[in-house]
Order: structure tokens, then sequence, then C-alpha cells
């Protein structure tokens, strides 16, 4: 009797060790800050997610926020909280890249590490890394799949476009749609390519805050405008830069009357749900992959490699300046898909069941 009490008064022993040990680890587990712009697009909710789990795997402690509907007084509050809570290296992905100067002095002041993830932060030298995917690339992708798909190099045209891009204040739109430009501008000026709103700058194409909403009253507005239709005047392509921006493009374009038989072609990024369904019905053209998984395996590595000391991986010292500083970044490779190839990438791959994307 005595021995058994013996034996169970030392298992309990050593399970309250243990349990104190792990406590103990986990609580002075050093803890990563990741600031994410909304939940309202499903883009953000993965990336975040993929982060947070990756991170954790790697045995760190994640504070994790999103700034509500993209405001900005809701995120700089965030990240003083994280800068003051002990945070030792901040991943953030800014709603205004320009918006972020005064709260990140004050984790350089504290010798914390900034990682601007996808999106660049503009106008201050305390950002340390910078992670994304080839921007100025998903541009060039999205351009010349329009060029290809119109067959501009072989065929006499005209053809009719008009081009949609993002959010003003976000730095991507310089690269996306400057990547797309690069590729379809030489066309526009020849007459091959013909926007007949004559809206070709970045500040008349961008969409706020890309929101759908937004999107869709412009594309509204021009067909009312130029009288687009399928029995009316003909509009071969829309450029969009990313899918939240197809989106509300095509509900334009439905309402007007465009079915899969004779729907423009449509770019976007980002694969998200609703625009690969789209694609599935013939009412979207092709969208960017950019799978985050990637990304967030790319960002711990670096993170790992700032914890230890250690030489960060980069690959591109020139080209992301943000005004104050050339940001050492990594670029991951964009690649696109189309209803030829989703399966492979996005359901293969593990991003998406086939049930994600019933129709």
């Amino acid at each position: 009797m005595k021995k058994s009490m013996y034996v169970l008064l030392t298992v309990l022993l050593m399970a309250t060790t243990l349990f104190a040990a792990g406590s103990q680890e986990q609580s002075s587990a050093i803890k990563i800050g990741v600031s994410m712009p909304t939940q309202s697009l499903q883009r953000w909710n993965q990336d975040g997610a993929n982060m947070k789990s990756q991170l954790e795997a790697a045995g760190y402690k994640v504070d994790l926020q999103y700034a509500g509907d993209n405001d900005i007084p809701t995120q700089v509050a965030q990240l003083e909280n994280m800068i003051t809570t002990g945070c030792k290296v901040l991943v953030i992905a800014s709603i205004d890249g320009s918006s972020l100067t005064e709260v990140l002095k004050q984790a350089q002041e504290k010798k914390i590490s900034v990682i601007a993830y996808d999106r660049l932060i503009m106008n201050t030298d305390a950002v340390t890394y910078y992670a994304t995917f080839d921007n100025f690339k998903v541009g060039t992708i999205q351009g010349t799949y329009i060029r290809d798909a119109l067959k501009l190099d072989s065929t006499p045209g005209p053809y009719y476009i008009e081009l949609f891009t993002g959010s003003p204040d976000d730095n991507n739109i310089n690269f996306f749609f400057g990547g797309a430009m690069s590729i379809l501008e030489p066309y526009i000026k020849s007459g091959k390519l013909v926007v007949r709103s004559g809206q070709t700058s970045k500040a008349q194409c961008a969409t706020p805050n890309w929101s759908t909403e937004e999107a869709q009253k412009r594309m509204e507005n021009l067909i009312t405008a130029n009288g687009y239709g399928p029995k009316g005047t003909r509009l071969d392509a829309v450029y969009s830069s990313n899918d939240s921006v197809a989106n509300g493009i095509t509900n334009a374009l439905v309402a007007a009357g465009y079915t899969k038989d004779n729907f423009p072609i449509l770019t976007g990024q980002d694969c998200d749900k609703p625009a690969v369904k789209n694609m599935l019905q013939g009412l979207q053209s092709m969208s960017i992959f950019k799978d985050t998984r990637t990304l967030a395996a790319k960002v711990v590595e670096m993170v790992n490699s700032i914890i230890k000391g250690e030489v960060v991986s980069i690959n591109d010292t020139t080209t992301y300046d943000n005004g104050i500083k050339v940001v050492p970044s990594f670029l991951c490779e964009p690649v696109f898909a189309t209803v030829d190839n989703y399966k492979a990438l996005l359901i293969d791959s593990g991003y998406y069941t086939e049930a994600d994307l019933k129709i």
C-alpha cells in the first residue's frame, strides 16, 4: 500500500514538474507580432492563419491582430501594444504604406526588427526587410495573358479594353499596374488596343480599398458612358489587378447581360474562392496564384535568422525604395491559374478542396 502511494506521488510530482516546465517554456517563448490589415478579404485571413501556424510550429509565441476593416488608427494602436508587450520582431502588412512612420520609430528605439509583409512600408528607415511576391512580374503576367489571349501580335485589331487597379494608398499598385502597362501600353499607343473611356492613368484606374463595391460602381459607369454590352459597344478585355476588384467588374458585366459565351477577358490575383468559381463558370479568365504558405515559410525563415543573429536570405537589394532606403527583400515567384491548371495548382497542392470550389 505504502509502495503504491509512493509510486502515485512520484508520478504526480513528475507530471507537475513537466507541466510547470512546459508552462515556463511557453511563457518564455520569443514573441512575434503579426499585423494584418483586414479580415474582410479572404487572402488576409489565409495569410494571417498561415503565418501564425508556421511561427508557432517554429516555437514562437504569436500575437496576430487584424486592424478592423482597413482602419489605420486601429493598426497603429495594435502595433504600439505589440511593441510595449515585448515582441522581438514585427511582421506588418500595412494598410497605408506611409502611415506607420511614427509608431515604427518606437520599434526602432527598442531594436525591434520589422518585416514588411506583401506591402512595402514607406518613408521610414525602421523597415528591416521586405517579404513579398515579385509584384512587377505579377503585372507582366497579367498583361502578357491579355496580349496572348487577344493575339495582339498576330491579328490587326483594334481591340477594346478598360483598366482597373487597386487602392491608391497601397504601394503595390505601382508594381502591378506598372508591370501590366509595360506590356499593354505599346499596343495602346499604336491603336491596336483602345481604351474608350480614356482612363489610362494609375489614379484614374485606382479602386479605393480594393473594394468590390467601388469596382462595380466604376464598371457600371463605364458601361453606361461607353455603351458596352453584348448588343452594344464591343468590350474585349478588362485588366484587373486583383480578384476583389475583378468580382465587382464581373457583377457589373453580368448585370449588363454578358454571359460565359461573350464575356470579356478578365484578369485577377489571389485565387480567392469566388474568383476561382467565376473562372469555372467562364466569368473570369485567370488569377495570379500567390501561395501564402510559401510566403509564410519565407517569413518564418527570416524571423529565425533575425533571432539567431544570422544572415537573412534575400534576393533583391535594388528594387524596393521606400523613399528613405532601399529595403532588402525576398521575392517569391508568382504563377497563374486558369480552368486548365487550377486543379494542379489549387487542389492537388492542398490549398483548396474540391468542396471549397463547389458552385
